[in-house]
């Protein structure tokens, strides 16, 4: 089996030469189950061809046949805000790409390709799809279609005579697609699969079929690079090595340091609620012990009316549970 390039490395090299648009296209074609094609590719600000950015991500900026924009991000590390980065990416493309002045039907439609290699939130399944819903409050079965006059405004739509478009209002808004590659764990069975294997493992099958990945074999063979490429490629194979490291340490250098404060912390805790313990016991056993003496202060008194009385000191005794010793001591 060949030795293919990594994907992240090939969008940032290879995948942008209009010789090798086939590649994408095959990709998304897979993603959204219909036919794509490339328009072009437009600079994106955080696509840096420095190996010193050892920490960067991987994202490009497409224009397809229709007009419309596609991000695709490919992001090795971990990151909280990830979700956060996704919406304000699309925010800019959107924002970058209509003039001051324009009337708002020049906002075209974004899809945002997120390809991740860590945990994503509580994510079990390998691909999610995400797109906004006007969904009826009062009747939730019904949810807002556009005008005919709109779907062929903004869709070119042709609406036969009588019929009302299927158009939904989210259409018109930004898509997302998140491919949570380190969770695919089975056999591929569609296209779709067949792509995301090939993302996590770096292999494609002789068996595979979908659209893009014959063009994959032939671009992505690392035996095909010229000699810088191949150099290039080492470099970016070390840079991911080097993230791991430091991530790794970083990770165990936490979890120390977490380990130290939290024994202190637990000590320290330890110290103060013995303390607060203590008092509380004390108090207790204050009361108690007050308690007690008051009751036997009460008990003598008592002896002493009834010694006065003329009773003898074992009837005292038995009266007030005193010891003969402590009656005859009064």
């Amino acid at each position: 089996m060949a030795n293919y390039i990594r994907f992240d490395w090939a969008m940032k090299r290879l995948l942008r030469n209009k010789a090798n648009y086939a590649v994408l296209e095959g990709f998304m074609c897979s993603l959204l189950n219909e036919k794509f094609k490339i328009n072009r590719f437009l600079d994106s600000e955080s696509n840096q061809q420095t190996e010193n950015d050892k920490f960067n991500r991987v994202d490009i900026l497409a224009e397809n046949e229709k007009g419309e924009f596609i991000i695709f991000e490919i992001q090795n590390t971990r990151e909280h805000t990830y979700f956060h980065r996704m919406l304000y990416g699309v925010s800019k493309v959107i924002t970058d790409n209509i003039s001051l002045g324009d009337d708002y039907d020049k906002v075209r439609k974004v899809y945002s390709i997120n390809i991740v290699y860590f945990t994503l939130g509580q994510a079990k399944d390998y691909v999610y799809h995400g797109k906004t819903m006007f969904q009826g409050l009062h009747q939730p079965d019904d949810i807002l279609k556009l005008s005919n006059r709109q779907s062929e405004l903004f869709f070119g739509d042709e609406i036969p005579q009588g019929r009302k478009t299927n158009r939904e209002a989210g259409d018109i808004f930004p898509e997302y697609y998140l491919l949570c590659v380190n969770n695919f764990d089975k056999l591929a069975v569609n296209n779709l699969d067949e792509w995301i294997e090939f993302l996590k493992t770096g292999e494609i099958s002789e068996a595979a079929q979908a659209p893009g990945l014959a063009d994959a074999r032939k671009c992505l063979d690392i035996d095909k690079l010229t000699v810088a490429e191949k150099n290039d490629y080492v470099r970016h194979m070390e840079n991911l090595r080097y993230q791991r490291s430091v991530i790794k340490t970083g990770y165990d250098d936490g979890w120390q340091e977490g380990h130290a404060d939290g024994r202190e912390e637990g000590r320290e805790e330890g110290r103060a609620e013995g303390r607060e313990e203590g008092r509380a016991e004390g108090r207790a056993e204050g009361r108690e012990e007050g308690r007690a003496e008051g009751a036997k202060d009460e008990k003598k008194a008592t002896a002493h009316r009834l010694l006065a009385m003329g009773l003898s000191a074992e009837q005292v005794a038995a009266a007030t549970q005193l010891s003969l010793d402590e009656i005859k001591k009064l």
